[in-house]
């Protein structure tokens, strides 16, 4: 029972912090040590992320289904190649390469070497001052149809950095999207959409190692945990985007700053293993 209620509270952590740009793999990773549950794997986090992506494709699916009919089309019919839509999922499919490239090249330093608590320490607070910059400095001058191939190439690749935990998969491509002066509601947007082959692939990739030496949950307890995450990501959409249209990223950066530092003095001090 121990395992289906921690997975419980990872399914929760993971649905409240994956589309918040404060890194669902970087709290993944510390929260289960300050509970001294150990780290659950690179493998169950991959999984579990499955369940908020699952969530994206039912909240956007009219958008979903539009891009991929038209993208479909324009392979076959000619004058579908320049439509909005069809472009955009050139664009989704352009932006997903480099994060699918580097995550199998990086596979074994991920899994290992990257989930050192000084490097998500690190991470979370030099890229939350990097969304801070971005969001403070970024121009709300261009609106999510005016993407073209050259941006969509830019986040994917600020988008692969989220291979370090403590980056945050939305957190690098939003503040990519800012940088390059998309408003924020439409920067969120992109960051969700490129964010669906990256991530149900690296789950169903990492399907394999459920359970394995380095996932100490079995099958039950991730999919316990897929489930919630589903439910609370469904939620945490919806609030988010709301969120983006009236106020800033300020919080999230300065949220991030504090746990980076906190965790940075627990390991420091010996409380945390690294």
């Amino acid at each position: 029972m121990a395992d289906f209620f921690q997975a419980v509270v990872l399914g929760l952590i993971q649905g409240l912090t994956e589309f918040l740009p404060i890194s669902s793999s970087a709290h993944l990773r510390i929260y289960p040590d300050l509970f001294g549950w150990g780290d659950p794997g690179a493998a169950f986090t991959a999984v579990i992320q499955i369940g908020t992506e699952l969530a994206v494709l039912l909240y956007f699916w009219k958008d979903i289904w539009r891009i991929a009919v038209a993208w479909l089309r324009s392979l076959v019919q000619p004058e579908f190649r320049g439509h909005r839509d069809a472009l955009m999922g050139w664009y989704i499919i352009v932006g997903s390469v480099p994060i699918v490239v580097l995550g199998i090249a990086l596979k074994d330093v991920i899994e290992k070497d990257f989930r050192s608590l000084w490097i998500i320490g690190t991470t979370l607070i030099v890229l939350g001052v990097v969304l801070g910059l971005a969001d403070r400095f970024g121009r709300n001058e261009k609106e999510i149809g005016r993407i073209g191939l050259r941006d969509a190439l830019l986040m994917g690749l600020a988008q692969a950095l989220a291979l370090i935990p403590g980056v945050s998969r939305s957190g690098a491509t939003l503040s990519m999207g800012r940088f390059l002066g998309y408003e924020r509601e439409a920067a969120t947007r992109f960051a969700f959409l490129l964010a669906i082959p990256a991530v149900i692939g690296a789950g169903v990739f990492e399907l394999k190692d459920i359970p394995g030496e380095t996932n100490p949950y079995g099958w039950g307890p991730t999919i316990v945990a897929t489930v919630v995450s589903f439910v609370v990501g469904y939620a945490v959409i919806a609030w988010l985007l709301r969120w983006v249209t009236t106020r800033s990223y300020a919080p999230f950066v300065a949220y991030r700053v504090v746990l980076g530092v906190v965790v940075l003095v627990l390991v420091g001090t010996g409380v945390l293993a690294s």
